[in-house]
């Protein structure tokens, strides 16, 4: 007759028999159960590290041990600014050789000249201009000022004084000559990056209080709306206008890339600090 095995529960024989699994263990990794990694220990005492004391992520988002990544939107910014770039210098490059891009765009240019009400496009082309464009960015900067966003505001300010900085060189380098008309100069289309960058950051400075869903339509809407009465009133070639929506477009790009430098190089020095 086979000896029946002992009972693993009888006082002061735990080491009798095979070992038996136990049910303690399968509860090792229930929240607050010893050696479970939980933060909550079983004998009442503080954890190691408390979560008060963690170190943040960056932007104060908790819980991140260092060394901490910087945010992914600095590499998209800088891919897309890297994009546009390149793509604007494509287009520049067509323009100056007379690649076979620029013939297109003249085709279609002499195509769509004077087509639509000759008083609605020339409304449309005027956006473009400083007295309607500029007074626009003005009253954004100024209530930007009035609710404290004096940098934001010194940036929109910057955008705009960069316009004729750029675009200007940029005709004489060019020569291009306009639809219709011998006078050279018209890569890239002033009147379009003076509305994109006018409407562009009035919309920028607003959307805190106004919202982006309605303040960066708005000026896509008006830059567009502009880029197509230049074309269809025959001042500026389809390109011209392309031109300079890319050349504008890197401006919040280039921001927001050095913004991202910025807060960098300041991370470090503000996180050592003495006693840390």
């Amino acid at each position: 007759m086979r000896d029946t095995p002992r009972s693993q529960e009888t006082a002061g024989e735990t080491d009798a028999g095979h070992p038996q699994r136990r049910f303690g263990r399968a509860f090792a990794h229930i929240t607050g159960a010893s050696g479970s990694g939980s933060p909550h220990r079983s004998d009442g005492r503080p954890p190691q590290t408390p979560r008060g004391v963690r170190h943040t992520g960056p932007y104060g988002r908790p819980g991140t041990p260092p060394p901490v990544p910087g945010r992914p939107f600095s590499l998209v910014s800088a891919f897309s600014l890297a994009s546009l770039a390149v793509l604007f210098a494509l287009v520049t490059r067509q323009v100056v050789a007379g690649g076979p891009l620029r013939a297109a765009d003249e085709r279609l240019g002499g195509a769509l000249a004077g087509r639509g009400p000759r008083p609605l496009t020339e409304l449309l082309a005027d956006l473009g201009s400083l007295p309607v464009a500029l007074p626009v960015l003005v009253a954004a900067i100024g209530y930007a000022v009035w609710r404290g966003e004096r940098v934001r505001a010194w940036a929109a300010a910057g955008a705009m004084a960069a316009v004729p900085a750029l675009v200007v060189p940029l005709k004489l380098w060019t020569d291009r000559p306009g639809p219709f008309t011998d006078a050279t100069g018209y890569y890239p289309s002033g009147h379009t990056a003076t509305a994109m960058v006018a409407y562009g950051g009035a919309a920028l400075l607003l959307a805190p209080y106004a919202g982006r869903r309605r303040t960066l339509p708005a000026a896509a809407v008006l830059t567009v709306a502009t880029g197509a009465g230049l074309v269809l009133r025959g001042y500026h070639w389809p390109l011209d206008v392309i031109g300079s929506v890319l050349l504008c477009a890197m401006f919040p790009l280039v921001a927001g890339v050095v913004a991202a430098l910025v807060r960098r190089v300041r991370r470090p020095r503000e996180t050592a600090r003495p006693g840390d």
